[in-house]
């Protein structure tokens, strides 16, 4: 299992349009992926999941990503997460 965490620089948070954008990139790896915030665990995978987060500016997540291709996903997630949010 790999995993990473990341603090949100977007000012709007994680809303529809880059949860969307995620959950495309997640769905693109062969592994499992989950995001965690305040103790709460979501399939990366699931818009309505990652939304109801209500991920914002400046909240720190972690991501776990388990599975054959984890270490490809793991730097493909990292990348998007730096790029998009």
């Amino acid at each position: 299992m790999k995993s990473f965490s990341y603090t949100i620089s977007d000012p709007l948070g994680v809303h529809a349009r880059p949860a969307g954008l995620l959950v495309k990139a997640v769905k693109g790896t062969r592994s499992s992926v989950t995001i965690e915030k305040d103790g709460k665990t979501v399939a990366a995978d699931r818009l309505l999941s990652v939304m109801g987060l209500g991920i914002r500016h400046g909240d720190l997540v972690t991501v776990h990503i388990d599975g054959e291709d984890e270490a490809d996903a793991c730097e493909t997630l990292k990348t998007f997460f730096e790029k998009n949010l």
